[in-house]
């Protein structure tokens, strides 16, 4: 009987590890291999086609960026950005890694089109510069003209609705957002975004995990 309760418990422990979820940071890049933080452990080296303890294998290495076979699906994940991949979830999810000056400034797309984000909480909108707008195909003549407050005063802006905007594992279709006259040097991810998310902050990590 004992041996039966054994058995039994080790395989509910193999089951249980086999659907947690795992927390992936890449937080650096070498020659054919990944530096990771997994789940917040000590940082380990990953070659690729090498495979963890968690079952995290790192398939290929790009610029700024590895690809991740997490649970039988490829997750790219950016250079200081970290990723949570839960198995079975309804809701996706990602977690943010702060830089040096506690901004998360962070990889995503706009209509398809690589963006850089700023995630800021003091926006009412995901608001464009003129030229990532182009990028992404938004015609904004299209959109209704208006008048907003930036740190150098007033900007004349148009209001539009991009068709999608991707941040890790999350897409949100049909987002507001506001496009500025002059070019920006980040798109800001404002509340028109992060309304959508349920946001936890745990020191220099962010998690979104999206609502609807």
């Amino acid at each position: 009987m004992a041996l039966v309760q054994c058995c039994l418990a080790l395989m509910l422990c193999a089951w249980s590890f086999g659907v947690m979820a795992a927390d992936i940071a890449l937080v650096g890049l070498m020659s054919g291999k990944a530096l990771v933080v997994i789940d917040g452990g000590k940082r380990q080296t990953l070659a690729v086609g090498a495979t963890t303890l968690e079952g995290v294998k790192l398939m290929t290495i790009e610029s700024g960026a590895a690809v991740f076979e997490i649970d039988g699906r490829p997750r790219r994940v950016a250079l200081g950005q970290s990723v949570v991949s839960t198995p079975g979830a309804e809701r996706p999810a990602t977690t943010l890694i702060a830089d040096s000056r506690g901004h998360f400034v962070v990889p995503g797309s706009v209509n398809g089109v690589p963006m850089r984000f700023l995630v800021d909480t003091g926006a009412t909108l995901v608001s464009l510069g003129a030229a990532d707008a182009r990028r992404a195909r938004i015609d904004a003549s299209k959109g209704t003209p208006g008048m907003t407050m930036t740190a150098n005063g007033p900007a004349r802006v148009w209001r539009v609705r991009l068709e999608s905007v991707k941040l890790g594992g999350i897409t949100l279709r049909d987002v507001e957002a506001s496009v500025h006259e002059q070019d920006m040097p980040v798109v800001l991810l404002g509340m028109s975004f992060l309304n959508r998310m349920e946001i936890h902050r745990d020191g220099s990590a962010m998690t979104l995990t999206q609502r609807y």
